[in-house]
């Protein structure tokens, strides 16, 4: 009896622990919580991803290959309790980085997750290098616990997928013709085909590319990814060097021209200053003259025989000053 009622104690006692203790849970502020009651993750009625604006980005075939339940989220705090026939899956919903070389089926691929190899319009083998930035999707939980067995996989094989397709198809936006582009590498690179240099100039270009593509992952496997970063491109060693050469080249010759226009500038600047110059100079000389004549016109017009007294009273001041006179003499 004292056995039955000891076992009995027993278990009341272990059912306090196994309820009451371990049933209670906190979640942090970096993580959110999904809880299942026998396995069904908890819904939020009848809605689904397809009612959430990350279903915009999918296209009209896709919408129903990705309609997910809207599961109740937990948001961060506690202590919460749950049953013993409940689950807590909880979920870091910081972002993390990763570089867009990295496999995850197999690490040793992309010489061992560092370069991702993209063919070019023009079958260039180019190698290319950055990462990515991602967290889970909040709005999508249910992809990411229980709609795909390894979201990431299927993010990196999306993304790789996507970028190979955009390098593979990419044409650099039309330059305008001017003089100076006569002179410019990649306007004359972009002449023998899809340049590497063409690559590299629109790396923004690509990124935002990148990042409008896969801006359905959230709604597909339940990851966002926050942003794309390439950061270099680089091709075959024979078409760098062959490229090198021709910047080389053609860096040389926008010096020259570069060199060429500074002098004729120059030599503009300098022409026009000493026009500037022999303008004042002249100014200089005509100003006097111009006080002269017109200190003349107002003695003519101040009376009869100003003009004249004038006149004579410039030469006394002159005779003064002067030691030998000549006097033009009449023989009338």
């Amino acid at each position: 009896m004292d056995i039955a009622i000891g076992g009995i104690i027993g278990f009341v006692a272990w059912l306090i622990v196994r309820v009451l203790l371990v049933g209670f849970y906190t979640v942090d502020q970096n993580e959110r919580a999904v809880k299942t009651v026998f396995g069904r993750a908890e819904r939020v009625g009848k809605a689904t991803t397809l009612e959430d604006p990350i279903a915009q980005s999918l296209r009209a075939e896709e919408a129903g290959r990705y309609c997910y339940p809207q599961v109740r989220v937990i948001p961060p705090g506690g202590p919460y309790f749950k049953w013993p026939w409940e689950k807590i899956y909880k979920v870091s919903i910081a972002t993390q980085t990763m570089n867009m070389a990295h496999d995850v089926d197999d690490p040793t691929a992309n010489s061992q997750g560092t370069i991702l190899e993209a063919v070019t319009k023009d079958q260039l083998n180019t190698g290319l290098k950055g990462q990515i930035r991602y967290r889970a999707s909040e709005k999508n939980l249910y992809a990411f616990l229980f709609g795909v067995k390894r979201p990431i996989a299927h993010v990196m094989g999306f993304f790789t997928a996507v970028l190979r397709e955009r390098i593979a198809n990419f044409e650099a936006p039309a330059a305008k013709h001017t003089p100076e582009s006569s002179t410019n590498p990649e306007a004359v690179t972009a002449a023998i085909g899809i340049s590497i240099n063409d690559l590299r100039k629109n790396l923004r270009d690509i990124n935002d590319h990148m990042d409008r593509e896969c801006a359905s992952s959230s709604a597909r496997y339940g990851i966002q990814l926050d942003a794309s970063l390439i950061t270099g491109i680089d091709p075959p060693n024979e078409v760098e060097s062959a490229l090198a050469a021709i910047n080389t080249a053609y860096n040389q010759v926008s010096s020259d021209i570069s060199l060429a226009q500074a002098s004729a500038d120059q030599k503009l600047v300098q022409s026009r200053r000493a026009v500037e110059i022999e303008t004042l100079k002249a100014q200089t000389e005509v100003e006097p003259l111009s006080a002269l004549a017109e200190q003349l016109r107002i003695l003519r017009n101040s009376g009869p025989g100003a003009l004249s007294a004038y006149i004579r009273n410039v030469r006394l001041k002159l005779f003064s000053h002067s030691r030998r006179v000549f006097l033009e003499v009449s023989h009338e």
